[in-house]
Order: C-alpha cells, then sequence, then structure tokens
C-alpha cells in the first residue's frame, strides 16, 4: 500500500520540516514555507528504465562514493579540462569546462542564456556529441535559432523531454560529452511527487543529474529560471548543490551583456564576462574597460571614474551621481550598481564632512553598464560623485579615485593596488587619488600624478580646484 509523507520546505533555503513554519530557521526568512508530498511505496519506479542507480532521482548519494579516507591519503584527481571555443567563458569557467561538473546559468527572460548554450555546444572541444534537454522550446523554435546564430548543428542532438527517467534513459544510451538542461525549472521526476518547479522536484531532480554526471564524467549545464528580485528560482539549495553558478547581469534591452561567475568549484568565482547581443549571437567584447567608460561626458558634474576588482581583473568604471531638490516629504535614495546600505552609510559621511544638505535632496547613483559592485575602493569615488553634483563643480579631468571611507571620513587603503594603476596607465588616465597608507604600496608610477589624502575632506581641495 503506498504511504503518503507530508513534508514542508523553505522555498529560499531549503530547510526541511515536518509541520509548517511561520519563520525558517535556516535562513530566517517568514512565510516561505510549502507543502511537498511524496508516495513511497508505490508501483511506480523506474527500475525498468536504468539498471544503473545513477540514473536514478531518488537515490541516497550524490557522488557514488562509499569508502571514507584520510585527507593526506586522499590522492589527487586529475581533472581534465575541455573549452568552450568561446575565450571570455573559458576565462569563467577557470580554464574551461572541469568533465563531470555541474553549472547552474541564471539570468533574466530574453538576455541570451539560450542562445550562449547554443553557440558553446556549437563549439564545444568535446569529442563526442552534445545533448540539448530542451523543455520549453520544440526542436523546430531550436533550429530556427540555430540558423540565426549560423549554428551547424552536426554534433547537437535535441531531447524535447521534462521527464527525468527518460532524460537518464538518453543519456544513457547516446553518452554525450555534454549536456544542456534548458531549464531545471520544467523537469519532473515519476518518483517524486509534486509539480514541475515545486521545491522537492528541483531539488531530486537536480540531485539526480549530479549523480549521473560525478558518475560518468559528463559536464551538466543548467538553465535556471529567476524571480522578479533576480534570484535563481526554487530553493536556495540548487546553488550550494552544483559546483558552477553564472549570472547574466546587465539590461537585457542593451546591446551588452555581463556574465559573473559567482561560485566556482574548479576556479576563481567573482570572474566576468563581456558580451555584445549582435544578430549573429553573442560576440565577446575583450575591451571591457573600454566598453564601461565609454561616451563619458567631460566637464560634467556628478561623474567620477574609479577601479573595481572583479575577480583577477581590476575593471574602470564609471560613478554617476544625480542630487536634485526633492518634491516629496521624504528625499528618495535610488542606486543601480551599488549597495543601497553602504551608500545610505556614505551619503551620511558625505554630509557629515561637506554640509550638503542632502535631506531636502534626491539622490540617485548609477554605475554605467548595469555592474554591481561592492569593492569598498569605490567609496570615495561615489562621494565625490554625489559632492559635484550636488555643488554643480566638474571633477579634475583624467582622474581615478581609490578609497575605502571609514564612518569618521578617513580613508582606508585599497588592496590589489598596482594592479588598478597599470590598468588606468593603459587608458590614459593621468592622475590617481589614493589614501596616504598607499604611499609605500605604489611601485609603477610611468607619467601618472599621484594625490595621496588622509580624509574624505581633503577631496575637495584636491578633485574641485
Amino acid at each position: 500500500m503506498a504511504k503518503k509523507n507530508v513534508t514542508f520546505f523553505c522555498k529560499e533555503c531549503g530547510y526541511e520540516s515536518t509541520g509548517w513554519m511561520g519563520k525558517c530557521p535556516g535562513c530566517g526568512s517568514f512565510n516561505t514555507f510549502v507543502e511537498s508530498t511524496s508516495v513511497t511505496g508505490s508501483g511506480k519506479s523506474s527500475n525498468t528504465r536504468s539498471e544503473s542507480p545513477a540514473f536514478k532521482a531518488s537515490s541516497y548519494s550524490w557522488t557514488n562514493r562509499n569508502e571514507t579516507v584520510r585527507l593526506n591519503e586522499a590522492g589527487k584527481e586529475d581533472y581534465v579540462r575541455l573549452s568552450t571555443g568561446i575565450e571570455q567563458l573559458d576565462i569563467l569557467f577557470g580554464g574551461g569546462i572541469t568533465d563531470g561538473s555541474v553549472t547552474l546559468l541564471g539570468g533574466e527572460p530574453g538576455i541570451g542564456k539560450s542562445t550562449i548554450l547554443l553557440q558553446l555546444a556549437n563549439s564545444f572541444a568535446g569529442s563526442g556529441d552534445i545533448l540539448y534537454v530542451s523543455g520549453e522550446e520544440s526542436p523546430a523554435q531550436i533550429k530556427m535559432r540555430a540558423d540565426r546564430l549560423n549554428v551547424s548543428g552536426e554534433r547537437i542532438i535535441i531531447c524535447a523531454q521534462t521527464c527525468f527517467e527518460v532524460i537518464a534513459d538518453e543519456l544513457s544510451k547516446t553518452k554525450p560529452s555534454l549536456c544542456i538542461i534548458d531549464s531545471i525549472q520544467t523537469l519532473y521526476s515519476e518518483s517524486v511527487n509534486g509539480t514541475p518547479g515545486s521545491v522537492s522536484q528541483a531539488r531530486e531532480v537536480t540531485a539526480g543529474l549530479i549523480r549521473i554526471a560525478k558518475s560518468n564524467g559528463l559536464p551538466i549545464i543548467l538553465v535556471g529560471h529567476v524571480t522578479k528580485d533576480g534570484a535563481i528560482a526554487g530553493p536556495k539549495t540548487l546553488e550550494h548543490m552544483v559546483d558552477t553558478v553564472l549570472y547574466f547581469e546587465g539590461d537585457n534591452t542593451g546591446a551588452y551583456r555581463i556574465l559573473r561567475s559567482v561560485k566556482n568549484r574548479f576556479g576563481r568565482s567573482g570572474e566576468l564576462a563581456f558580451f555584445e547581443m549582435t544578430q549573429q549571437g553573442l560576440r565577446s567584447v575583450d575591451s571591457s574597460n573600454a566598453l564601461l567608460i565609454s561616451g563619458r561626458p567631460l566637464e560634467a558634474p556628478g561623474s567620477a571614474i574609479t577601479s573595481a576588482m572583479e575577480g583577477a581583473r581590476a575593471l574602470t568604471i564609471e560613478i554617476q551621481a544625480l542630487a536634485a531638490d526633492t518634491c516629496y516629504g521624504t528625499p528618495q535614495r535610488m542606486t543601480s550598481g551599488p549597495d543601497r546600505s553602504r551608500t545610505s552609510m556614505l551619503l551620511a559621511v558625505a554630509e557629515q564632512q561637506f554640509k550638503l544638505s542632502l535631506n531636502t535632496k534626491d539622490v540617485f547613483i548609477n554605475v554605467i553598464g548595469g555592474l554591481r559592485i561592492t569593492d569598498p575602493a569605490c567609496d570615495l569615488a561615489l562621494i565625490v560623485a554625489v559632492v559635484s553634483s550636488a555643488r554643480g563643480i566638474p571633477v579634475k579631468p583624467d582622474t581615478m579615485i581609490l578609497g575605502e571611507v571609514g564612518l569618521t571620513g578617513e580613508l582606508r587603503p585599497v588592496s590589489s593596488l598596482n594592479l588598478r594603476i597599470e590598468e588606468a596607465g593603459r587608458l590614459g588616465i593621468r592622475n590617481i587619488v589614493l589614501p596616504s597608507s598607499c604611499k609605500n604600496a605604489v611601485k609603477n608610477s610611468g607619467n601618472m600624478e599621484f594625490f595621496f589624502l588622509d580624509n574624505v575632506s581633503e577631496a575637495a581641495d584636491v578633485l574641485f580646484s
């Protein structure tokens, strides 16, 4: 007799409970528990489909390793990396796609997820076929996109299925060199109760795909839908389970796309890749620095140049600020790029140091290119841009501004300083504003002029004179 088990899962972090809770003990979110039922002891089973337990969704182990070993006796696995055929993507993956790795790719609808994966499938360096599992489009629709992108498709096999057991059978028969799942929210397993995209289905199907990847050395790329907040839909455990997480950033209505490596177990996380959307698909953009500061207005108040570290790369970026008289009772604080909480803190420091009367002004902060920044070295540039806009005075031309700002207005040292200076020199920037604590760290000055400051208030004398 089939037995029905009722459990509850947190949609944000995947925390499991036997009863509903208002607040999740795992992540602290409210009203995120949903009911999930599973049936045990039923006659529905996929044992007749695949003999290997690796090709089942409801198996216990993810990695299919039962032995326990000491760390100093564990040895070393020689991972094989295969090139994607796209240089910018190889950088994100740390040199290429690793055998047996599972990658989760997220992004807004229409930003180019399916496009770049079809291009990757066409240029992938693996010797075998590529299995493209589509749960959203028919083979004819994919063929239309392939014709537009000039993708030959000789090695690409289209599997328009959403049942995990059927997909596992296809993987067992074709033994491809790469598998692409578009998308994970459309898949379901017959052995798990629930609709496709539910917490239980997404978690178990992803676990089954990871088991297949690890047991057979098969790299798998999963496409993930995103919520209106920009996070990948489904339980947060999906991002913990996979090896690599990639996010598309930027406006999907513009020509440029930014792909960020959020997590990478086989390489450096935080790397960026820049692409341009064309009629023939996504094209790599190598001159990312010129892209982020191209078209910058000259002698315009509210614009400042700084540098942000993204992985091992120093990106020269432009921060723009607009301080305008408010027509509301409470002034607005809007940001696109910087963290809003940190921006509020920096605006308070600017008000304290420069007496700008920001309590009567709306302040808007924007990072050109749609880039999200978390590097504290951009603090001083943000404050300078706000002061420049509020006073209507342009910043000194050809000047890069670096420095982390404390609550008392002091300037703290900057990491990876010489990498930022080298990038600035290649772009023709002649002046660098730095904290005084970085004076001994500067190695290659070239023809640049350096200004060393101790406090944020000293920036007015250097940059607005």
